[in-house]
């Protein structure tokens, strides 16, 4: 399965630079969502995340109500293709330690994907592999 397959119908909350890290935070609780893609002038700038709020605000006491996300967030972010397999995404999020890659295509944004994500896809295979693997033991006729 591709990326494109997992994200089709998925809405991107994105964050502008210039936010606060406190209107930022609010609409990812509201949104329940650990990370959100910055942009600046509609070109993907950065990412921010539950880790950078507890790394640069939170541990550095500056005030979520004044500091930017210019200022909190994650440059330069690594991102993903829109055609990449969830496997090849899956590796990369392991060897960068990351939870959250953004997925663009022809150099624009078009969604987020966690690794949550490719974990729940991940178990509905699995089960449906099990129920086809079910079906198919109680079909096959004794000898």
């Amino acid at each position: 399965m591709r990326i494109c397959d997992l994200i089709k119908n998925q809405e991107t909350y994105q964050a502008d630079i210039g936010q606060t890290v406190l209107e930022t935070v609010r609409a990812m609780v509201e949104r329940n969502i650990g990370a959100v893609p910055v942009l600046h002038n509609g070109q993907l700038v950065g990412i921010f995340s539950e880790r950078d709020l507890m790394k640069r605000v939170v541990a550095e006491g500056r005030d979520p109500r004044t500091t930017s996300l210019a200022e909190a967030m994650t440059d330069d972010p690594v991102t993903i293709s829109l055609n990449e397999e969830l496997g090849n995404c899956m590796s990369v999020m392991r060897r960068n330690n990351f939870r959250h890659l953004p997925v663009c295509h022809e150099g624009k944004l078009v969604a987020m994907v966690s690794l949550r994500d490719i974990l729940l896809q991940d178990l509905t295979d699995k089960d449906d592999e099990v129920r086809m693997m079910r079906a198919y033991i109680h079909s096959v006729p004794e000898a």
